[in-house]
């Protein structure tokens, strides 16, 4: 019912038209939720440019950024305030080294929100390999709030695993596959916690910009995120370039054509 009553207030409203490819139990959903993850293949413009327009539609109280380090929160705050530029924000964040795609993907979706409180998720590398290492719940605060003290049962690990090895062109050791995998939970749990604290500092909406593979309702940020804080209200939206197939993770998913690119595998092969 609420939700509901929040879709037919802001379609009453003169506020930007809702984003394309989402139905109305999806618009519904989405403006009953206290955080909504929308999902990404980080270099296809048209996954930035949805992202963007829920940004618009939305109005959150928060924005994270999984490609934003945590420590660098207050600087953009200041930078934001004062009505800095785009190149201002970019260099502030050394946005060149950071290995991210272009930065006007992301700089978009914040000017879609101008009032929106800026939060970082990013993991720094030194965290990652600790986490390959020792495991996420050594690195990550908290990390027995969101289960990450709890190995991950054998059959779960092993599709992991797989995933790892297809994610990187099977050009990887099978020695690092585990470890591989506890770096990308440490990378769901700061999200997940990252969320969780914009949300108490905000009161929300909290919009999580992210890859796709860490929206799943399954086992990324979501679910982290709801075991650590139960009874949040969370949406999940995956974006990809091929139909995922029935039963996917997620609350929607939307496909967009993948965008030209070098071939992904070449560097690994090398």
């Amino acid at each position: 019912m609420r939700a509901a009553l929040a879709l037919v207030l802001l379609a009453a409203c003169a506020g930007p038209a809702a984003p394309p490819g989402l139905g109305p139990a999806d618009r519904a959903a989405i403006a009953g939720a206290e955080v909504v993850f929308a999902g990404e293949v980080h270099d296809n413009p048209d996954h930035h440019r949805l992202q963007a327009e829920l940004a618009r539609w939305l109005k959150p109280a928060a924005i994270v950024f999984e490609m934003l380090p945590p420590d660098r929160e207050a600087e953009i705050a200041r930078l934001r305030a004062a009505g800095a530029g785009r190149a201002a924000l970019e260099a502030a964040l050394d946005w060149a080294r950071s290995g991210w795609p272009d930065f006007g993907f992301y700089a978009a979706i914040m000017e879609a929100a101008p009032r929106a409180r800026i939060y970082g998720a990013e993991v720094p590398r030194a965290d990652l390999v600790r986490a390959m290492r020792e495991g996420a719940a050594a690195v990550l605060p908290g990390a027995a709030d969101f289960g990450l003290d709890r190995p991950l049962p054998p059959e779960e690990l092993a599709a992991r695993i797989a995933e790892q090895a297809e994610a990187h062109c099977h050009a990887l050791p099978g020695a690092m596959l585990p470890g591989m995998v506890e770096a990308q939970r440490l990378r769901d749990g700061a999200l997940a916690a990252a969320a969780l604290r914009a949300l108490r500092d905000t009161g929300g909406p909290v919009l999580v910009i992210t890859g796709t593979g860490h929206a799943r309702t399954d086992r990324g940020a979501p679910a982290l995120l709801t075991r650590a804080a139960p009874g949040i209200r969370v949406f999940a939206l995956g974006q990809g370039e091929a139909d995922p197939g029935p039963g996917a993770p997620f609350d929607a998913y939307r496909v967009a054509p993948a965008p030209p690119r070098p071939d992904p595998c070449a560097a690994l092969r090398r």
